[in-house]
């Protein structure tokens, strides 16, 4: 395992989440060593109050953690699991770092901000808006990334909600953009962004790192019109459930099913648990941020629904679609159904094949295929 050696800290139990053995990628990269190595070069004072926005999998908190007075905010549950896993295995007290859902603002002043800049810049622009206020005086906003995953909007985005942004060398193809504060007129959010649905008729709330922000994203689109309806108490989950769309959809039709909506971005709880109570009112329901159906009992569901992601964070690939599949199984009772939309090309059918007794194809159009798998 990969060590991460820095003037903070020596640390070489640093794991990602989900962990997954033989993992081909570490749970840090030279954009974070080049934060922290800038943040020792500029003399941080003990004492300091500061501020990790999107630190992924606990490597810059892990290497503060008992020398500053840390928080870390997050839109990731998983990330959050792999903070608290790595600083235990690093023997770290939980309690050196405070936590934070991205859901909630942060609360300062705080004198350093380090910003790990995050797939989605309506994300990041959400985060700097929140930043207002909350900056003690002579604070410096650090923001980090990888230059293939750095797009220019990023320093864009600094400079218009903190101010003046000065790129920093290449190093280890990172590169740093530091923003000096300057007094600024309290901005107002875009966001939440909402957009209305004919059928069913529904007004939805995206939160800021929403999966396809503006509107119904294709894949969700494919599934809607083929989900099932029943009239029992079935137990139903929404896995990966984003703005719950899909989980609201099939309790509109459903009206005894009792539902659950899980998903690892806080952002997207957030606005399933706004646009339940917006279409089914105080029908029960339980929606939670958690790492899929990790912590469901073993045959308590009898239907699952999901539109699996192919991607965690700028990483692309099925693994986390493939578990996804793996815990709804475990999930389901016998004769329970999977129903899940996916890209043609991603073969989801023969992976299905491999954990359930029988593979259906319900709809299909040029991009995307409905599957049912039944346990």
């Amino acid at each position: 395992m990969p060590t991460l050696d820095t003037p903070f800290a020596s640390l070489d139990h640093l794991q990602r989440q989900p962990h997954q053995p033989n993992e081909p990628l570490q749970a840090f990269d030279a954009a974070d060593e080049y934060l922290l190595a800038h943040l020792h070069e500029h003399g941080i004072e003990a004492g300091s109050r500061v501020l990790l926005l999107n630190d992924n999998f606990g490597a810059l908190a892990c290497s503060l953690a008992g020398h500053y007075q840390v928080t870390s905010s997050s839109d990731s549950h998983l990330g959050f699991l792999a903070l608290q896993k790595n600083l235990a295995s690093n023997g770290l007290s939980s309690d050196t770092v405070t936590f934070l859902p991205s859901s909630e603002t942060p609360q300062g002043p705080f004198d350093w901000v380090l910003i790990r800049v995050p797939k989605t810049l309506a994300l990041l622009e959400e985060q700097l808006i929140r930043l207002h206020g909350q900056l003690a005086p002579g604070a410096r906003v650090i923001a980090g990334a990888m230059i293939k995953h750095l797009p220019r909007a990023a320093g864009d985005l600094l400079e218009q909600y903190i101010g003046p942004v000065q790129a920093s060398l290449a190093v280890k193809k990172a590169r740093l953009l530091s923003a000096t504060p300057e007094a600024k007129a309290a901005p107002r959010s875009p966001y939440p962004s909402r957009y209305r649905l004919d059928k069913p008729a529904l007004e939805l709330v995206n939160h800021a790192n929403v999966f396809c922000r503006d509107g119904l994203d294709i894949g969700t689109r494919a599934l809607l019109p083929h989900l099932p309806r029943h009239l029992d108490a079935r137990r139903v989950a929404d896995l990966g459930c984003g703005n719950g769309v899909l989980g609201i959809a099939y309790a509109l039709g459903s009206p005894q099913a009792q539902l659950t909506l899980v998903d690892e971005s806080y952002m997207a709880v957030q606005s399933a648990q706004e646009n339940w109570l917006a279409a089914l009112g105080e029908r029960a329901v339980m929606i939670r941020a958690g790492d899929g159906l990790a912590e469901q009992p073993a045959d308590s569901l009898d239907l699952v629904l999901c539109n699996p992601p192919f991607h965690q964070q700028q990483v692309v690939g099925d693994f986390l679609a493939w578990r996804m599949f793996q815990q709804a199984r475990a999930a389901l009772v016998t004769g329970g159904e999977l129903w899940i939309v996916g890209n043609r090309h991603l073969g989801y059918h023969a992976k299905l094949a491999r954990l359930f007794r029988g593979v259906e194809q319900v709809a299909a159009n040029p991009k995307f295929v409905v599957l049912k798998a039944s346990k």
